[in-house]
């Protein structure tokens, strides 16, 4: 079973116990945040229009970081 949720302009595709790395949040390490659930596939598959009322997909904030540097060269 997996969801696809939305945050920070991009939609993910997750599943229970996935780690993923998220830009863009405005929240302390440790706290849990709620995504809104856009679609849910397991044996049937839900779509919303454009959440799916009363589903939501839980998080826990691991740390904050930085993406890789990007080198251009000119």
């Amino acid at each position: 079973m997996y969801a696809i949720i939305a945050t920070g302009g991009k939609q993910y595709k997750v599943s229970e116990g996935d780690t993923i790395y998220i830009e863009k949040l405005d929240t302390e390490v440790g706290e849990v945040v709620t995504f809104p659930v856009l679609m849910l596939s397991g044996e049937t598959i839900a779509v919303g229009n454009p959440t799916i009322e009363g589903a939501c997909v839980t998080g826990k904030i691991l740390q904050h970081g930085r993406g890789q540097k990007i080198h251009i060269l000119k």
